[in-house]
């Protein structure tokens, strides 16, 4: 597995691109005494749920979890390319989906598993500003966007087409408020972390990798724990040193899947197979 496997998902997301991904949204799931907590996946800029989860949703509806993946951020109704909104708006729409879950399963707290935006700033916006530090038991992030990114240089080159193509950019986000947001200075991200990296009473645990040429430096990834708050940074060539997964290819690495349920569930961990991965992408 690998993101190969991925690419038929983004092919398929593209022709319905508000699909859910197998093993999630089934609102009539109960959470378990095992797994009291629904899991709520949240994908990464220019994706979407589908795209990024149909790996990972139905290894963790398996696992016995109830499975929740929003899709937001949409510049327009049904674009495939999503997650591209400013990220304080599209942390209002996480909180609005966090509620509706906790209504339909009656769980007290949910897990929050997100990949890129998705398991770095756009979720703790929603923990600091939205009130989601009292509805949230941990928050993993795979490649996750904490303090911004240089995107080596991608973001900056994107700019620089604009000026050059004027709207050309614009269907693949090049100009969008999320990739500006996430930038090193950007005002969202001196406003989030202003009083520190995280929330009292939650778990953060951060899955990088040192191969990653998107979120950069990598090390930006890791957080500090502030008062109150747990955090757990894993470096995934500690763990596993073949596996050379890149950014993207987080959402489809076997190995990333194994430290995300030892994160969910840490009384019942399981060794890493550690699956070379040798493709840094």
């Amino acid at each position: 597995m690998g993101l190969v496997d991925g690419a038929p998902a983004v092919l398929a997301s593209a022709l319905d691109p508000d699909r859910s991904p197998a093993g999630a949204n089934d609102f009539t799931c109960k959470p378990s005494a095992a797994h009291p907590y629904p899991v709520v996946l949240i994908h990464g800029t220019f994706a979407n749920a589908f795209a990024n989860w149909s790996g990972l949703a139905p290894v963790l509806k398996n696992a016995g979890y109830c499975v929740f993946a929003l899709n937001y951020g949409e510049a327009k109704p049904h674009a495939p390319i999503k997650a591209v909104g400013p990220i304080p708006a599209s942390a209002k729409e996480l909180a609005a989906y966090v509620d509706k879950v906790l209504a339909a399963t009656g769980a007290s707290k949910v897990d929050l598993v997100g990949h890129s935006q998705g398991g770095g700033l756009m979720p703790q916006w929603y923990l600091r500003f939205d009130g989601g530090a009292a509805k949230v038991h941990q928050l993993v992030g795979i490649s996750p966007s904490s303090h911004g990114t240089t995107a080596s240089g991608l973001i900056h080159l994107g700019d620089g087409l604009l000026d050059v193509a004027g709207h050309a950019g614009k269907p693949f986000g090049l100009d969008s408020p999320a990739a500006k947001d996430q930038t090193i200075g950007s005002p969202v991200i001196q406003q989030l972390y202003a009083k520190g990296d995280t929330e009292p009473g939650v778990t953060y645990t951060n899955i990088v990798t040192k191969t990653d040429v998107v979120v950069t430096p990598y090390t930006n990834q890791f957080l500090t724990a502030g008062p109150g708050a747990t955090v757990h940074n894993i470096l995934l060539q500690d763990v596993c040193p073949l596996d050379l997964t890149g950014h993207a290819g987080g959402a489809y690495d076997p190995n990333d899947y194994r430290l995300v349920l030892n994160a969910l569930d840490p009384a019942h961990t399981e060794p890493v197979r550690c699956v070379p991965m040798p493709l840094p992408v």
